[in-house]
């Protein structure tokens, strides 16, 4: 995990996952399966452009698909990429290491 473009890769994914409007989006992407944004955003219930900044986030964190469909966009979940990244986070967490094992440290 020590290569820069992977901790670029998932930081990028981990700020993308860090908005709760983006967990609530990724949320109904998830549980209606495909979706047009206009679902989204009335599920959400966030302004259309703002739903579409943070579906543009998603995008480029590569977690969300987008295609046109007609004057809408349809989204779904990229399913291979977020079990990319939750096994990703998952391995970078395991190799961290606590500073003691008392329990009172830093308290």
């Amino acid at each position: 995990m020590t290569d820069t473009t992977s901790m670029e890769r998932l930081a990028l994914q981990a700020k993308a996952l860090s908005h709760p409007a983006r967990l609530a989006i990724l949320e109904t992407l998830g549980t209606r399966g495909t979706c047009v944004c206009g679902e989204v955003v009335e599920v959400v219930g966030l302004a259309q452009s703002t739903v579409s900044q943070h579906l543009k986030v998603l995008r480029e964190a590569g977690l969300v698909r987008g295609t046109p469909d007609g004057t809408r966009s349809c989204y779904c979940l990229d399913e291979s990429a977020l079990e990319d990244v939750a096994s990703r986070l998952s391995a970078f967490v395991s190799t961290l290491t606590s500073c003691c094992s008392d329990d009172d440290c830093c308290c």
